[in-house]
C-alpha cells in the first residue's frame, strides 16, 4: 500500500511529529511505502490566488473552479500543486495529521486543501464526479489529530460540542465529497497536561492503531 501522510504542524518536538513519525516507522516496517508532505517544512503555500495559475484562461474575470479545471486539464498550475497532486494519485491511504486550532485545521492544511484538492483533480461538479463518484474514489483516508483540551469539553454536551461535528466539513464535506472512504479519525486528547508516560502510551495505541488498520 502506498501512504501519503499530509502532516502539519510547526514544531520538530511535538506529539504530532512524534505521530507522524511513529505511523513513518509502523508502516515502512510492514512492508507500506510512505511519502510525507511536511507542510511547514516546506513551506507550503496556504493561500489560494491568481499565481497558483500559470496560464489564466480568463483574464477579466477571476473563476477558481474553472481555472483549477484549465490547469489541471492542461498541466499549468503552479509547480507545488502538481507536486502534490501525483503525492495523491500515488497513495491509497491519506494520513492528515494536525492539531486542532480553534476547534478545526491549521490554516495551512486548509491552504493545501484549497490549492490541492482542485476541481477537475478531485471532483467534477459538472459532471455530478463527487462523492460516491469522486474522483479519488478507491482512496482511503484517516484523520489523526490532537487536542489540548480534555476529551469531555469536546463531546456532545462540552463547552466546544461534539468535535465529530467540527471535523464534519473536513471528513465529510472534504474528504468524502471527493469519492474517498474516511476510517475511523484517531483522537488525542489533553496534550497540554500528559506527562512522558503517557505520550509514550498514545504513541503505542496509534501504533496498534495502524497495525490493526
Amino acid at each position: 500500500m502506498n501512504v501519503l501522510i499530509i502532516y502539519a504542524h510547526p514544531y520538530p518536538a511535538s506529539l504530532n511529529a512524534a505521530l507522524k513519525d511513529r505511523a513513518v516507522s509502523v508502516l515502512q516496517d510492514a512492508g507500506h511505502m510512505v511519502k510525507v508532505s511536511d507542510l511547514y517544512a516546506m513551506k507550503f503555500k496556504a493561500v489560494l490566488d491568481q499565481n497558483d495559475f500559470l496560464k489564466p484562461c480568463n483574464r477579466d474575470y477571476f473563476s477558481v473552479p474553472g481555472e483549477q479545471m484549465a490547469g489541471v486539464r492542461n498541466g499549468t498550475l503552479a509547480p507545488d500543486i502538481q507536486a502534490e497532486m501525483h503525492k495523491v494519485k500515488w497513495a491509497d491511504l491519506l494520513i492528515f495529521q494536525f492539531p486542532i486550532w480553534w476547534s478545526s485545521t491549521p490554516a495551512i492544511l486548509k491552504g493545501w486543501i484549497d490549492r490541492v484538492l482542485a476541481q477537475g483533480f478531485a471532483v467534477n461538479l459538472a459532471e455530478g464526479k463527487l462523492y460516491q463518484e469522486g474522483l479519488l474514489s478507491g482512496k482511503k483516508a484517516l484523520i489523526s489529530t490532537t487536542a489540548g483540551s480534555p476529551p469531555e469539553f469536546y463531546s456532545e454536551g462540552g463547552p466546544h460540542g461534539d468535535i465529530n461535528h467540527h471535523l464534519m466539513s473536513l471528513w465529510h464535506n472534504t474528504i468524502e465529497f471527493c469519492g474517498m472512504e474516511v476510517v475511523p479519525t484517531f483522537y488525542v486528547f489533553n496534550v497540554g497536561v500528559m506527562d512522558d508516560l503517557q505520550v509514550n502510551a498514545e504513541l503505542e495505541r496509534y501504533e496498534e492503531y495502524l497495525r490493526l488498520l
